[in-house]
C-alpha cells in the first residue's frame, strides 16, 4: 500500500529536524514523562533534585512556548475559548507547584509528595490535550499551519533553553517572567 504524500512529507520533516507543533509538544511530553518515571524509582536524594530541576525546567520552557505561540494560534484558528483558559489555569496551578519544589532541597520531608503531585498534575493536562476532541485535535481539524508554528515553537525553545544564543541570560529572564506571571 502506498503511503500517502502529507505521510511522506512528515516523515521527510521529521528527517530533517522539522516537526510540526503538536509533535514537538507531544515531544516534550513524552520527555517529562520519561523523566517522572525516573524520579519515582531513583532512591538517592541528589539525583531526585537533579531530575525534579530538569523536569521543571523543561515545564518551565514547555509552558511558555504554549503561552506564547501555541495557544494564542489555537485561540484565532478555533476561538475555543473554554479550552484555552482551561489550559492555561492548569499552567497557572504547575507553575505554583514547580516554584514550590524549585525552593526545597531534595531532603524535604515534602519534596517527593509535591513531585509526584506535579507528574499527576501534568498526566491529566497532557491527557487534556491529546485526547481525541482535545486542544491537539481540535488544531489539527482547524486551518492552523502546524509546520510553520512548529518552526517557531522549536525556536523559540531554543532560545529559552540558551542553545545557540549569546542572549540566552536576557532570555532566561523573559522565561522567568512570563513563568512568575
Amino acid at each position: 500500500m502506498e503511503k500517502s504524500q502529507p505521510a511522506k512529507r512528515t516523515k521527510a520533516r521529521q528527517a530533517a529536524g522539522s516537526m510540526d507543533a503538536i509533535a514537538l509538544l507531544k515531544a516534550d511530553h513524552r520527555q517529562v514523562e520519561k523523566w517522572f518515571a525516573q524520579f519515582k524509582k531513583t532512591r538517592a536524594s541528589s539525583q531526585k533534585e537533579k531530575l525534579a530541576k530538569q523536569i521543571c525546567n523543561a515545564l518551565k520552557v514547555h509552558t511558555a512556548i504554549e503561552e506564547e505561540l501555541f495557544y494564542p494560534a489555537f485561540i484565532e484558528a478555533t476561538d475555543d475559548k473554554d479550552m484555552h483558559h482551561e489550559a492555561v489555569v492548569e499552567h497557572a496551578g504547575a507553575k505554583k507547584l514547580i516554584a514550590e519544589i524549585e525552593g526545597l532541597n531534595g531532603d524535604d520531608e515534602y519534596y517527593d509528595a509535591k513531585v509526584v503531585v506535579l507528574s499527576e498534575m501534568i498526566k491529566h493536562h497532557v491527557k487534556e490535550e491529546e485526547q481525541p476532541g482535545g486542544m491537539f485535535a481540535e488544531a489539527r481539524k482547524s486551518n492552523l499551519d502546524l509546520e510553520n508554528l512548529g518552526t517557531q515553537l522549536k525556536e523559540r525553545k531554543m532560545q529559552l533553553e540558551g542553545n545557540g544564543n549569546k542572549s540566552s541570560g536576557r532570555l532566561r529572564g523573559v522565561a522567568k517572567k512570563l513563568f512568575d506571571a
